[in-house]
Protein backbone atom coordinates (compact mmCIF):
# COMPACT_ATOMS: atom_id res chain seq x y z
CA UNK A 1 0.00 0.00 0.00
CA UNK A 2 1.54 3.46 -0.87
CA UNK A 3 0.65 6.22 1.58
CA UNK A 4 1.15 10.07 0.79
CA UNK A 5 1.01 12.00 3.95
CA UNK A 6 1.23 15.76 4.40
CA UNK A 7 -0.15 18.24 7.15
CA UNK A 8 -0.79 21.93 8.05
CA UNK A 9 1.77 21.98 11.06
CA UNK A 10 5.01 21.85 9.36
CA UNK A 11 6.84 19.08 8.35
CA UNK A 12 9.32 19.45 11.61
CA UNK A 13 5.64 19.56 13.93
CA UNK A 14 5.51 16.66 15.89
CA UNK A 15 1.91 15.40 14.90
CA UNK A 16 3.46 14.06 11.36
CA UNK A 17 6.53 12.53 12.74
CA UNK A 18 3.38 10.46 15.33
CA UNK A 19 1.21 10.13 11.85
CA UNK A 20 4.16 8.59 10.22
CA UNK A 21 4.97 6.31 12.94
CA UNK A 22 1.28 5.23 12.72
CA UNK A 23 1.10 4.73 9.16
CA UNK A 24 4.74 2.57 8.17
CA UNK A 25 3.56 -0.52 9.46
CA UNK A 26 1.05 -0.42 7.03
CA UNK A 27 2.85 0.56 3.60
CA UNK A 28 5.13 2.65 1.90
CA UNK A 29 4.95 6.10 2.96
CA UNK A 30 5.58 9.13 0.92
CA UNK A 31 5.49 12.76 2.86
CA UNK A 32 5.18 15.75 1.14
CA UNK A 33 4.47 18.99 3.70
CA UNK A 34 4.67 22.35 4.15
CA UNK A 35 7.70 24.17 5.39
CA UNK A 36 6.37 25.96 8.03
CA UNK A 37 2.85 26.41 10.09
CA UNK A 38 -0.36 26.92 7.48
CA UNK A 39 -3.01 26.57 9.77
CA UNK A 40 -6.19 27.81 8.55
CA UNK A 41 -4.97 28.28 4.84
CA UNK A 42 -7.88 25.68 4.04
CA UNK A 43 -8.14 25.21 0.39
CA UNK A 44 -6.10 27.72 -1.12
CA UNK A 45 -3.52 27.07 -3.91
CA UNK A 46 -0.39 29.14 -4.14
CA UNK A 47 -1.06 30.44 -8.06
CA UNK A 48 1.07 34.12 -7.93
CA UNK A 49 4.67 32.43 -7.56
CA UNK A 50 6.01 28.98 -8.32
CA UNK A 51 6.46 26.54 -5.50
CA UNK A 52 9.47 24.68 -4.54
CA UNK A 53 9.45 21.40 -3.54
CA UNK A 54 13.20 20.52 -1.46
CA UNK A 55 13.77 16.91 -1.06
CA UNK A 56 14.89 15.83 2.36
CA UNK A 57 15.42 11.75 2.00
CA UNK A 58 14.06 9.31 0.71
CA UNK A 59 10.40 9.94 -0.37
CA UNK A 60 10.94 13.10 2.03
CA UNK A 61 10.24 16.72 0.52
CA UNK A 62 8.74 19.91 1.91
CA UNK A 63 7.23 22.94 -0.01
CA UNK A 64 6.83 26.14 0.72
CA UNK A 65 3.10 26.06 -0.09
CA UNK A 66 -0.22 25.39 1.40
CA UNK A 67 -1.19 21.80 1.82
CA UNK A 68 -3.17 21.63 -0.82
CA UNK A 69 -0.36 22.34 -2.81
CA UNK A 70 1.63 19.83 -1.25
CA UNK A 71 -1.22 16.74 -2.40
CA UNK A 72 -0.92 18.39 -5.66
CA UNK A 73 2.37 18.66 -6.40
CA UNK A 74 3.03 15.29 -4.97
CA UNK A 75 0.00 13.17 -7.53
CA UNK A 76 1.15 15.50 -10.37
CA UNK A 77 4.84 15.52 -9.99
CA UNK A 78 7.08 14.19 -7.03
CA UNK A 79 5.40 10.78 -6.94
CA UNK A 80 6.26 7.70 -9.67
CA UNK A 81 2.72 6.37 -8.44
CA UNK A 82 0.08 7.17 -7.55
CA UNK A 83 -0.62 6.37 -3.61
CA UNK A 84 -3.49 4.49 -2.09
CA UNK A 85 -4.78 6.63 0.13
CA UNK A 86 -3.84 10.34 1.38
CA UNK A 87 -3.28 11.04 5.00
CA UNK A 88 -2.97 14.52 6.46
CA UNK A 89 -1.96 15.39 9.98
CA UNK A 90 -1.90 14.77 12.52
CA UNK A 91 -3.36 18.62 13.40
CA UNK A 92 -2.54 19.97 16.73
CA UNK A 93 -6.32 21.16 18.27
CA UNK A 94 -9.45 19.23 16.88
CA UNK A 95 -11.06 19.65 13.53
CA UNK A 96 -14.65 19.52 14.45
CA UNK A 97 -17.74 21.15 13.77
CA UNK A 98 -17.29 24.18 11.28
CA UNK A 99 -13.42 23.98 11.96
CA UNK A 100 -13.28 21.44 8.72
CA UNK A 101 -13.88 25.21 6.57
CA UNK A 102 -10.82 26.29 7.81
CA UNK A 103 -8.17 23.71 8.27
CA UNK A 104 -5.75 23.07 5.87
CA UNK A 105 -5.26 19.20 7.65
CA UNK A 106 -8.77 18.47 6.53
CA UNK A 107 -8.09 20.86 3.22
CA UNK A 108 -5.10 18.56 1.80
CA UNK A 109 -7.33 15.83 2.33
CA UNK A 110 -10.26 16.62 0.36
CA UNK A 111 -7.46 17.86 -2.23
CA UNK A 112 -7.04 13.93 -1.98
CA UNK A 113 -10.36 13.26 -2.45
CA UNK A 114 -10.85 15.51 -5.72
CA UNK A 115 -8.01 14.20 -7.35
CA UNK A 116 -9.78 10.71 -7.07
CA UNK A 117 -7.50 9.50 -4.16
CA UNK A 118 -9.50 8.11 -0.50
CA UNK A 119 -8.56 10.19 1.93
CA UNK A 120 -8.35 10.40 5.37
CA UNK A 121 -7.78 13.48 7.76
CA UNK A 122 -6.44 13.24 11.32
CA UNK A 123 -6.37 15.90 14.32
CA UNK A 124 -5.79 15.20 17.99
CA UNK A 125 -8.61 17.41 20.06
CA UNK A 126 -5.93 18.25 22.81
CA UNK A 127 -5.46 21.71 21.84
CA UNK A 128 -1.25 23.27 21.27
CA UNK A 129 0.38 20.10 21.83
CA UNK A 130 3.96 21.35 21.13
CA UNK A 131 4.78 22.04 24.95
CA UNK A 132 2.97 18.27 25.18
CA UNK A 133 5.02 15.87 23.19
CA UNK A 134 4.44 12.81 25.18
CA UNK A 135 0.55 13.02 24.75
CA UNK A 136 0.78 13.21 21.16
CA UNK A 137 3.49 10.06 20.95
CA UNK A 138 1.01 8.15 22.74
CA UNK A 139 -1.90 8.08 20.17
CA UNK A 140 0.52 6.41 17.61
CA UNK A 141 -0.80 2.85 19.07
CA UNK A 142 -4.33 4.49 19.40
CA UNK A 143 -4.15 5.07 15.68
CA UNK A 144 -2.44 2.38 13.61
CA UNK A 145 -5.61 0.27 14.23
CA UNK A 146 -7.81 3.12 13.65
CA UNK A 147 -5.53 3.52 9.62
CA UNK A 148 -5.78 -0.29 9.25
CA UNK A 149 -9.49 -0.67 9.67
CA UNK A 150 -10.37 2.46 7.33
CA UNK A 151 -8.00 1.70 4.82
CA UNK A 152 -9.04 -2.20 4.88
CA UNK A 153 -12.59 -1.25 4.63
CA UNK A 154 -14.30 -3.76 1.85
CA UNK A 155 -16.03 -0.53 0.25
CA UNK A 156 -14.36 2.85 0.54
CA UNK A 157 -17.35 5.32 0.52
CA UNK A 158 -17.09 7.24 -2.64
CA UNK A 159 -16.32 10.83 -2.86
CA UNK A 160 -16.17 10.64 1.21
CA UNK A 161 -13.16 11.53 3.35
CA UNK A 162 -12.77 10.69 6.77
CA UNK A 163 -12.63 13.40 9.37
CA UNK A 164 -10.90 11.89 12.53
CA UNK A 165 -10.68 13.39 15.43
CA UNK A 166 -8.86 11.58 18.38
CA UNK A 167 -9.77 12.46 22.31
CA UNK A 168 -7.53 14.22 24.84
CA UNK A 169 -7.29 11.87 26.94
CA UNK A 170 -4.10 9.15 27.03
CA UNK A 171 -4.27 6.35 24.60
CA UNK A 172 -5.58 3.56 27.10
CA UNK A 173 -8.38 5.41 27.99
CA UNK A 174 -9.95 5.81 24.26
CA UNK A 175 -13.39 3.94 25.02
CA UNK A 176 -13.94 3.13 21.47
CA UNK A 177 -14.60 4.59 17.86
CA UNK A 178 -17.75 6.37 17.11
CA UNK A 179 -18.90 7.77 13.56
CA UNK A 180 -20.18 11.20 13.99
CA UNK A 181 -21.63 14.24 12.41
CA UNK A 182 -20.39 17.79 12.50
CA UNK A 183 -21.15 19.54 15.48
CA UNK A 184 -21.47 23.53 15.90
CA UNK A 185 -19.02 26.01 17.09
CA UNK A 186 -19.67 29.39 17.82
CA UNK A 187 -16.42 31.50 18.21
CA UNK A 188 -17.12 34.19 21.03
CA UNK A 189 -14.37 37.36 21.67
CA UNK A 190 -12.50 36.00 18.67
CA UNK A 191 -10.91 39.09 17.47
CA UNK A 192 -8.42 41.54 19.54
CA UNK A 193 -8.07 45.22 19.17
CA UNK A 194 -5.23 46.55 20.05
CA UNK A 195 -2.31 49.14 18.72
CA UNK A 196 1.05 48.38 16.80
CA UNK A 197 4.05 50.25 17.64
CA UNK A 198 2.75 53.49 16.35
CA UNK A 199 -0.31 54.11 17.60
CA UNK A 200 -2.66 52.56 14.85
CA UNK A 201 -5.40 50.40 15.06
CA UNK A 202 -5.13 46.58 14.63
CA UNK A 203 -6.66 43.50 15.07
CA UNK A 204 -5.46 40.24 15.99
CA UNK A 205 -8.16 37.06 15.10
CA UNK A 206 -7.82 33.76 17.13
CA UNK A 207 -8.50 32.48 20.64
CA UNK A 208 -11.46 34.12 22.27
CA UNK A 209 -14.03 31.11 23.80
CA UNK A 210 -15.71 27.91 22.16
CA UNK A 211 -19.52 26.87 22.53
CA UNK A 212 -19.95 23.36 21.08
CA UNK A 213 -23.38 22.32 20.07
CA UNK A 214 -24.82 19.38 18.08
CA UNK A 215 -26.89 16.10 18.41
CA UNK A 216 -25.79 12.94 20.43
CA UNK A 217 -23.55 11.59 17.73
CA UNK A 218 -22.14 14.81 16.82
CA UNK A 219 -18.66 14.51 17.07
CA UNK A 220 -17.40 16.63 19.62
CA UNK A 221 -19.94 14.78 22.26
CA UNK A 222 -18.01 11.82 20.97
CA UNK A 223 -14.60 13.58 21.61
CA UNK A 224 -15.85 15.10 25.28
CA UNK A 225 -16.87 11.13 25.90
CA UNK A 226 -13.72 9.93 25.09
CA UNK A 227 -14.39 8.37 22.08
CA UNK A 228 -12.71 8.74 18.66
CA UNK A 229 -14.77 10.35 15.85
CA UNK A 230 -14.58 9.17 12.13
CA UNK A 231 -16.82 11.65 10.52
CA UNK A 232 -17.78 11.16 6.77
CA UNK A 233 -17.41 14.33 4.76
CA UNK A 234 -17.92 15.00 0.95
CA UNK A 235 -17.30 17.90 -1.37
CA UNK A 236 -20.51 18.51 -2.69
CA UNK A 237 -22.28 21.08 -0.35
CA UNK A 238 -25.47 21.39 -2.02
CA UNK A 239 -28.14 21.26 0.69
CA UNK A 240 -30.30 18.83 -0.85
CA UNK A 241 -33.41 19.10 1.41
CA UNK A 242 -34.01 22.69 0.46
CA UNK A 243 -33.68 21.79 -3.03
CA UNK A 244 -36.09 19.38 -2.81
CA UNK A 245 -38.34 21.58 -1.06
CA UNK A 246 -38.08 24.35 -3.42
CA UNK A 247 -41.93 24.65 -4.39
CA UNK A 248 -41.82 26.26 -0.65
CA UNK A 249 -39.59 29.36 -1.12
CA UNK A 250 -38.32 29.56 -4.63
CA UNK A 251 -40.42 31.56 -7.21
CA UNK A 252 -39.71 31.36 -10.48
CA UNK A 253 -37.79 35.12 -12.50
CA UNK A 254 -40.13 36.35 -14.58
Amino acid sequence: MRLLITNDDGILANGIECLIAAAEPLGEVTVVAPDREQSATSHSLTLHHPVRPVRLAERRWQVDGTPTDCVMLALEALMPERPDFVLSGINHGQNMGEDVLYSGTVAAAMEGLALGVPSIAVSFAGGDLRADVSRLKEQVKVLTPVLRHLTSLPEFPRDTLFNVNLPPVEADAVKGIKLTRLGRRVYSQSVAPMKDPWGRQIYWIGGGEITWTGEPDSDFRAIQDGYISVTPLHLDLTHFDVLQGADRWWRDLE
